[in-house]
């Protein structure tokens, strides 16, 4: 039965998935994996996200770096198939054909044998957002792919309204989330002319703050309450997440208003809350994978395991996405 409009926050504590002494501060050790310099390349889309896991990290295992450049899913994908680098965070998994690739190219071009791995770490809700003097509350899924189709290019055309046209923002137009607007919600096709690349997802954000007749849309973790862990310094991150307690998910913003989401065929419309991602309830979302050639002797080969255990997944919880292994407590709270 679903709840009422009362939000359940998912809590995650992985202690009691993975036991107690796992979710302790990881001690210093000698060994490679927690020490060097590595570098990395993830998707744009979750910057805000990796920022907090690789300040944990580097906080935990002072001796280590890892040095992020931020660009498009197709970027990161050709720097791993280019050997620039040997992990990268997108939106969708390697195939089975493109490890076969890449362990050969490995092979021929570095003499070396190397093992692919990937894990999906997250599931990331596409959240819509408007300007809060627009008067629009929710939107089906057929009525978005209209507006990022520009079929609907005035909001008129939704509901009676004075704003005009309608003005889609996206970071950028090669961006994962344009893909997964094209393929996902589009069925293939291309988006309209009414839809425009704001640069960056925090230019997405601050576009539409000023904008009325600005439709913008963004991963859901860069619109909840935890952007305000931007503002705490590296220790106060870093402990707020290396406590045996549970985490508590994020809450979404008010500087601007999140849309709710219905399927055509369903009555009920959802926000992209942790819950609403977690059961299904809340349409449109994604997976987040992180892949890497790296051993688990050196650098990046630690990072990706610490990423994808229960520190990194707790931070992930943090940032109002869900996290891949979660253990739910619920908590209903007002919606705010």
């Amino acid at each position: 039965m679903k709840l009422p409009i009362n939000i359940a926050i998912v809590a995650l504590n992985l202690c009691s998935v993975l036991g107690a002494t796992s979710c302790l501060k990881y001690e210093k050790d000698p060994h490679s994996s927690t020490s060097g310099t590595t570098t990395m390349v993830c998707d744009n889309t979750f910057e805000n996200i990796f920022n907090q896991e690789v300040d944990v990290f580097e906080y935990q295992y002072p001796d280590a770096h890892i040095l992020v450049r931020y660009a498009t899913q197709a970027e990161a994908f050709d720097s791993l198939f280019s050997l620039n680098t040997r992990s990268i965070v997108a939106s969708r998994d390697i195939t089975p054909d493109e490890k076969r690739a890449l362990r050969a190219k490995y092979k021929k071009e570095r003499g070396a044998n190397v093992t692919v791995r990937s894990a999906k770490i997250a599931v990331d809700a596409v959240a819509f957002i408007v300007n809060p003097k627009n008067t629009c509350e929710k939107l089906t899924v057929s009525e978005l792919a209209d507006i990022m189709s520009g079929e609907s290019s005035h909001w008129n055309d939704l509901e009676p309204s004075s704003l005009g046209d309608i003005k889609v923002i996206l970071d950028q137009t090669g961006s994962s989330l344009a893909t997964f607007l094209s393929d996902s919600l589009l069925q293939g096709r291309q988006l309209g002319p009414n839809v425009f690349a704001a640069g960056s997802i925090q230019e997405v954000f601050k576009i539409v703050e000023n904008t009325p007749n600005a439709i913008g849309v963004l991963g859901v973790s860069w619109i909840t309450s935890d952007m305000e862990a931007a503002d705490l310094s590296r220790e106060e991150l870093a402990e707020s997440v290396l406590s045996d307690d549970a985490v508590i998910g994020a809450t979404l913003t008010k500087r601007v208003k999140v849309l709710k989401v219905n399927r055509d065929n369903e009555v009920t419309a959802y926000k992209p809350y942790q819950q609403y991602i977690f059961d299904g309830s809340y349409p449109l979302f994604r997976q987040i994978y992180m892949i890497t050639t790296a051993s688990t002797s050196n650098v990046a080969g630690g990072f990706y395991s610490f990423v994808t255990g229960p520190i990194g997944q707790k931070i992930i919880m943090k940032t109002g996405i869900l996290p891949a292994r979660v253990s739910i407590q619920q908590v209903e709270l007002p919606e705010r």
